[in-house]
């Protein structure tokens, strides 16, 4: 069985599941550095692309890609030798989620026009541009104030309480 597939809206299908959806680089982004936080606080030494491909079934070869592309990123260092690998390169609560994502897929997208290019035909006309790119400041917002070090820990996810809803009907119909 295959991923799910997208599919139009109101169609009767499943819903698309791809929207703001992380890249898998970014994901396992996110897995190398908690790992990376991990371990900087058990033993503090170097972790090679292979020991953290190895511990999540990861290919080798595109964990020492996204490795790569955080060292030159500025978030972590890398250390050559026989004992060589990667280090973070700053303290945990200095490192955001937004960070990492950003390092590896480079800025947050929410629309084809979430730059200032102007590419799109719509581009003058769209009534919807403006808000949609106050969505997408919002959302890296919240991606920047989240840290490696709260995503370090191993506290359960707890989902937040459900907002109460009320609906009225207006008598002026």
């Amino acid at each position: 069985m295959g991923p799910p597939q997208a599919t139009e809206p109101g169609s009767g299908a499943e819903p698309r599941l791809s929207m703001l959806r992380l890249s898998k680089k970014a994901d396992y982004a996110l897995m190398a550095m908690k790992h990376l936080a991990v371990k900087t606080d058990a033993a503090g030494s170097s972790t090679s692309a292979r020991e953290i491909a190895e511990q999540y079934d990861i290919p080798i070869e595109l964990m020492a890609k996204v490795l790569q592309r955080l060292a030159r990123s500025g978030l972590l260092t890398s250390h050559q030798g026989t004992r060589g690998g990667y280090t973070l390169s700053k303290p945990t609560a200095a490192i955001s989620v937004a960070d990492i994502i950003q390092a590896i897929d480079g800025p947050l997208t929410v629309t084809a026009c979430s730059t200032e290019d102007e590419q799109c035909e719509q581009f003058t006309k769209c009534n919807v541009r403006d808000p949609l790119w106050r969505i997408k400041d919002r959302i890296l917002s919240a991606l920047a104030t989240c840290s490696l070090a709260e995503i370090s820990t191993d506290e359960p996810y707890i989902e937040p309480a459900a907002m109460p809803v009320s609906l009225t009907r207006s008598a002026n119909r």
